[in-house]
């Protein structure tokens, strides 16, 4: 990744993709390549500008940001793309700072928007994938490694999940690849949406429940 995180700013309200694109263009680090205004222009410049992040609005006409996210993902050409699903974005600090964790391939993910993730996409079945998840179960997972998922979907951190089990930042991060490996998941969410639909957690435990 270069020093200037490239941006492709994605929202179907023209006033919000204008102040964010504002917002961008005055921190040195990130520039704006482009906006789109649906899911579907969102895809089309994905492929032909390979930003480094898209913050992708949820609610769109044409095609959703959860389709366009499965869709830019999902692509050879645009793996390498990273997403970032946004509903608001009132602090500038919050934005500038996880526009740069995710362009790194880190995740970022509050606890209610990981709740929000697992209604989502557990209410849509992925048709590349179809049972992948619940299918591949948890064969060779080891007991602290469900710990580790547990914790994953119950949307906390790495920082948090050294401090709760008492390890290290590499043990961490080592659990996580291998976690990543064995259930064929690409990223963070799709650990959560693994842990959800294996049974590791449900929607009535602490932290994912509707409160």
């Amino acid at each position: 990744m270069s020093d200037v995180t490239r941006v492709l700013v994605v929202d179907d309200q023209v006033l919000l993709r204008g102040s964010f694109r504002i917002l961008i263009e005055n921190e040195p680090c990130l520039t704006a390549v482009g906006e789109a205004g649906d899911g579907a222009e969102a895809v089309e410049l994905a492929h032909l500008h390979r930003p480094d992040v898209v913050p992708m609005d949820v609610r769109m006409p044409v095609m959703d940001g959860i389709e366009a996210t499965r869709r830019i993902c999902g692509s050879h050409e645009t793996a390498g793309v990273r997403v970032l699903i946004l509903t608001t974005f009132d602090l500038d600090e919050y934005v500038y700072a996880a526009l740069r964790v995710v362009a790194k391939g880190d995740s970022l993910l509050a606890p209610s928007v990981t709740r929000r993730l697992i209604r989502e996409f557990t209410r849509r079945p992925d048709p590349d994938s179809g049972h992948r998840h619940a299918s591949a179960a948890l064969t060779g997972v080891t007991e602290r490694e469900l710990q580790v998922l547990g914790l994953i979907a119950r949307g906390l951190s790495n920082d948090e999940i050294m401090a709760h089990l008492h390890l290290s930042m590499g043990t961490v991060k080592t659990h996580i690849g291998r976690l990543l490996s064995k259930l064929a998941a690409r990223d963070r969410a799709q650990l959560v949406i693994a842990a959800y639909e294996s049974g590791v957690v449900s929607p009535s435990d602490d932290g994912l429940g509707t409160h």
